[in-house]
């Protein structure tokens, strides 16, 4: 008997029961073990989700975070299958960014934060750099560029157009400039090389990692400095560059060229 002519409660109990266990199977100890092995067998990054990057800024490490935040407190085969599927999709996607084997690093920081920091407390610059975090991770996602890691007052990204990476450093760089935090705005700078930086997990090691840092370095707030192996990719006509005389840096080849680049809109 029903509570009503259609049968609707009786299919809500069933539906409920059905829930259940569902709920109760993905809990199973034997099915999040298979789970598990799972994630152990597909390619990409088995630590997806267990350390994921608070500045990640593709859309599926948005996914990735969200499945390991899911009910983290406690065992889940769905949760773990989920993670494959983002792992097996990354590894893949990564693959066709790196067919070339050439990948260019950015490395960005803000100009003078550390003194203005000690002057403004803990409160403010909290708050600008995380206005600085999500204005970066826009641009670099909408360029195809992907946040590598967070450096505190600057971030690594990776591309595998160098031309698009010098657009998104220089437009992550005017983003920046554009935040006015009461009256106090920041200057983003900008070093960018493309080389064969050895791939370890999400991160990059290697001379090529080292040289992009080093010619961030030298670059001056809101400039974007580049290394004639990411010149040699550029369309000329598109980017007004002007060569940077007697560089020298620590840990880069002597004979490096470097370039202040500023790309030119239509």
């Amino acid at each position: 008997m029903t509570d009503s002519h259609d049968g609707q409660p009786d299919r809500t109990r069933k539906a409920s029961r059905f829930v259940d266990l569902l709920r109760a199977a993905d809990r199973r100890p034997g099915l999040v073990r298979s789970a598990r092995a799972v994630r152990r067998l597909v390619p990409g990054d088995r630590d997806l989700g267990d350390a994921l990057s608070t500045t990640a800024g593709h859309p599926s490490d948005r996914v990735a975070r969200l499945l390991a935040e899911a009910k983290a407190e406690q065992p889940s085969a769905m949760r773990e299958l989920g993670l494959a599927a983002v792992q097996v999709w990354q590894a893949v996607a990564q693959g066709r960014e790196t067919e070339t084997g050439e990948t260019t690093i950015v490395f960005t920081d803000l100009v003078g934060f550390s003194s203005w920091a000690l002057d403004v407390g803990d409160a403010r610059a909290l708050e600008l750099l995380r206005a600085v975090s999500t204005a970066s991770e826009a641009t670099i996602a909408r360029h195809r560029g992907r946040v590598v890691k967070g450096l505190g007052d600057g971030l690594m990204a990776a591309f595998a157009d160098p031309a698009s990476a010098v657009e998104a450093a220089y437009e992550t760089c005017g983003a920046v400039s554009a935040i006015d935090l009461g009256g106090y705005r920041p200057q983003l700078r900008a070093g960018l090389h493309t080389g064969r930086p050895r791939r370890v997990g999400r991160d990059y090691f290697g001379v090529d990692v080292n040289i992009a840092a080093r010619i961030m370095d030298a670059a001056g707030g809101g400039e974007v400095l580049i290394t004639g192996d990411v010149l040699a990719y550029l369309d000329r006509d598109r980017f007004t560059v002007r060569r940077r005389r007697k560089f020298r840096a620590k840990g880069a080849p002597s004979d490096l060229e470097v370039f202040a680049v500023v790309p030119r809109y239509e």
